[in-house]
């Protein structure tokens, strides 16, 4: 079997927004297999805005990582025969030796491959539990969801309207508002870029809100700070706005006394908080996927490549629901 493995490492650490000469694509060597060993070739692999935080610690030369579907080309394993398809964390990697316990076998009859990575993965485990765990969402509440086009936002979204609720999105372009509102089903939706939040809130909410899906930071938590209603909860998912600051700490909200008579609560979290929930999750939002329940949306960059433009692309908005890089068929 004749293979190329390539992997990109970290070249330099970025200041500010990553460029394409923070990363390196290079050559690299793998393993021969030993017992309990599989090697697999990753046909799409993720990028996410996480991976910029973790960019900050990371040493020079480092390979990079994340999420990925494969497809095993040769195994020494009895768990993960030839031909399987397993998620992994090897992304931004061509190929790569592993462990069977290190991977996941995936069920392609239950989902699209791809979908493993977005809507029945890592983002739509951040949406199900952010939103019904952390967030305690109740039926019929009112929800607001920044960045709410993304693989994660519009799958909030679209839950909470599932359980009955009245939902407020924003987001980057008229373009993806226009989107949140005819294909995604939310009540109201904004551009953040040139409409005031608190207005907006106010206009579509004329008696507050209940829960806050925070994605974004800065003006947005401030003007749902200011319009919750009484024990209203705000599930802390990220703050890309605050992600590529460099050297100076993130400004924080003005309005923090809003949360003391409100009895409002701020909650941070990560997905890996969810995990013993994870089959709950798929099976649910397998079925939903199903009964077209529910919409998802992937921008899809082709060849390895590409994963630079697409993590990059991340903080312009380019993506249109989960950002994929496409490595094989």
């Amino acid at each position: 079997m004749s293979i190329n493995p390539r992997a990109f490492h970290l070249a330099q650490k970025p200041e500010g927004v990553p460029k394409v000469s923070d990363f390196e694509l290079s050559d690299v060597s793998l393993k021969a297999l030993e017992e309990g060993d599989v090697l697999v070739e990753n046909l799409y692999m993720s990028v996410d805005p996480y991976m910029r935080g973790r960019m900050r610690f990371m040493p020079i030369g480092a390979p990079m990582f994340g999420a990925a579907v494969g497809r095993v080309l040769e195994s020494r394993s009895p768990d993960l025969p030839e031909g399987c398809y397993v998620l992994n964390p090897h992304s931004w990697h061509s190929h790569f030796v592993e462990t069977s316990q290190a991977l996941t076998v995936l069920d392609p009859d239950l989902a699209p491959l791809p979908s493993y990575l977005g809507v029945m993965g890592m983002p739509g485990l951040t949406a199900w539990g952010g939103l019904l765990i952390t967030g305690a969402y109740q039926d019929g509440e009112t929800l607001f969801v920044s960045a709410a086009s993304g693989a994660v936002g519009s799958l909030v979204g679209q839950i909470a309207k599932l359980k009955g609720g009245r939902v407020i999105g924003s987001a980057g372009s008229d373009e993806k508002v226009s989107q949140l509102v005819t294909q995604f089903g939310f009540d109201h939706a904004f551009n953040y870029k040139t409409a005031d939040p608190l207005t907006e809130l106010r206009k579509a909410a004329p008696d507050g809100i209940d829960v806050y899906f925070e994605n974004v930071g800065g003006a947005q938590l401030e003007a749902a700070l200011t319009h919750m209603r009484p024990h209203g909860r705000i599930p802390i998912c990220g703050m890309i706005a605050h992600y590529n600051d460099h050297g100076e700490p993130s400004p924080g909200p003005r309005n923090l006394t809003e949360t003391i008579y409100k009895f409002i609560t701020l909650k941070g979290f990560v997905v890996s908080a969810f995990e013993s929930e994870r089959a709950t999750f798929q099976t649910q939002m397998a079925a939903w996927i199903k009964n077209d329940d529910i919409q998802y949306k992937e921008t899809i960059f082709e060849g390895l490549e590409a994963a630079p433009d697409a993590f990059i692309g991340l903080f312009s908005g380019a993506n249109n629901g989960k950002m994929l890089v496409h490595l094989a068929d």
